[in-house]
């Protein structure tokens, strides 16, 4: 009977594997390899960006020649389908799902593909995208596979393979930088559960580590492609085209007279008012406010800031674009720390909103009637947690949502602080969302059944 019952399980897990895999092969041969206004950076190897995908792009650029951006898109949907399988079969294994209840764990992970294709206005299919989204969502599965592991089995080679996973997530995308702190915080949060207090001083110190590397990885391929050991570029400038949305005229003075700072600071605010791309035009309900500072973020960066510091900086002469975009984010890091103080009521309010926007997006689609059943799905969540602890010590279901608001959390605040929360930034957050809320109403049904056994 154990032979047949594992034959069974093979032949299920063989046909879950080849089902994802015709799905994801066959939304590549329907729709083909995506090109969009991003794309051309990664594969050109922009120094703003990260430098993963372009060196995933690279590696089939080598060995696939003309044809190699069909090969990339292949190789992610492949990588998507993979991951899908190998988080899924761990969970059905940890939790003994049946069949069916695998398969709603694999669903929801599909769901996400599914949505930026056809619910998304992008109506885009990441995995067959030239975007770094379509290597750090299967990059983001495995994360989440070596995590729990690391959670529930409490390895060294899991919790040393998650931590890999989270720097490649890092190298792929700036915001994901949020995934090695949050191994940080569920490792030390372990030690803390086990008194083992100097090992937590030790994740610190691991973690920091891992920031370093990254930085200095970065320095070091920007070096390589472009001669100049710097980071990424244009940070700072995102950053500051919210400081300068929530400024009012008089923050200037806080430059003195006839200064660099104060000259761009006044260029800025009036083309930005004549553009109505400030906090005031915003109306007065949350939603127009959170829904213009969305619509004018863009404009107000490229149009405005990004125009005229690369107008004056490239008006030096000698400057090529490199040293411009060091300048450019070096004055926008000046500017910050001068202006920040000065508008930080308004531009604490306006972060808040697109926080608002970007929770209720990393689990459902902004609308006035869904923002509220949102908000309800995540008070849920909260309740059954609370409750399966308060009957159990311990709660394999619980520690999964644990990570999940974890991770949703981190990643809206991280994005909130340069741009807006748009939803191919905050989809990492939703399969894992819902397969926590999947497992813990699970959990609590079978526990309201052994109650009344």
């Amino acid at each position: 009977m154990e032979t047949v019952a594992l034959v069974k399980s093979r032949k299920k897990s063989f046909a879950i594997l080849i089902g994802l895999l015709l799905f994801f092969l066959g939304m590549l041969a329907a729709y083909g390899v995506g090109v969009y206004n991003d794309s051309d950076q990664y594969i050109t190897m922009h120094i703003h960006r990260e430098p993963l995908y372009p060196l995933f792009l690279l590696l089939f650029r080598v060995i696939g020649g003309d044809g190699y951006l069909v090969a990339a898109a292949a190789a992610q949907n492949i990588l998507a389908a993979v991951s899908i399988y190998v988080l899924s079969e761990y969970l059905a294994a940890r939790f003994g799902l049946k069949t069916w209840e695998e398969l709603v764990v694999v669903a929801l992970q599909l769901m996400p593909h599914l949505m930026t294709k056809y619910v998304s206005a992008l109506s885009i299919f990441l995995e067959n995208s030239v975007m770094s989204e379509a290597l750090c969502i299967p990059l983001f599965q495995l994360f989440l596979y070596f995590l729990l592991r690391m959670i529930f089995e409490g390895r060294k080679r899991d919790m040393a393979l998650a931590l890999l996973l989270a720097f490649l997530l890092s190298m792929t995308r700036g915001q994901m930088m949020s995934a090695i702190l949050i191994w940080m915080v569920v490792l030390a949060f372990q030690m803390l559960l086990q008194k083992k207090y100097r090992l937590i001083v030790l994740t610190v110190v691991i973690t920091l580590a891992v920031f370093g590397l990254r930085s200095l990885s970065v320095h070091v391929y920007n070096y390589a492609v472009t001669g100049y050991f710097m980071g990424n570029t244009y940070g700072q400038v995102n950053t500051l085209t919210n400081v300068i949305y929530a400024c009012d005229e008089e923050d200037g003075g806080v430059f003195e007279e006839g200064s660099l700072e104060r000259q761009f600071f006044d260029r800025f605010y009036a083309q930005a008012d004549e553009l109505t791309a400030n906090y005031k035009y915003g109306g007065d309900t949350l939603t127009g406010q959170v829904q213009h500072l969305e619509e004018y973020h863009d404009m107000l960066k490229f149009q405005v800031l990004e125009a005229n510091l690369s107008a004056y900086y490239f008006g030096l002469g000698e400057v090529d674009y490199y040293e411009q975009s060091s300048m450019s984010d070096e004055m926008a890091g000046v500017m910050i720390r001068a202006l920040l103080p000065e508008c930080f009521g308004q531009w604490l309010y306006d972060y808040l909103l697109l926080c608002g926007y970007g929770f209720v997006r990393s689990i459902a689609v902004v609308h006035p009637l869904i923002n509220w059943a949102a908000l309800f799905l995540y008070a849920a969540a909260a309740v059954l947690a609370v409750w399966q602890l308060r009957r159990r010590k311990s709660s394999d279901a619980v520690w999964v949502m644990g990570v999940a608001l974890l991770f949703i959390c981190a990643n809206v605040c991280a994005t909130s602080l340069t741009i807006m929360c748009l939803s191919r930034y905050m989809i990492y957050g939703f399969s894992i969302f819902y397969i926590a809320l999947f497992l813990l109403g699970r959990e609590w049904m079978q526990n309201n059944k052994l109650k009344r056994g």
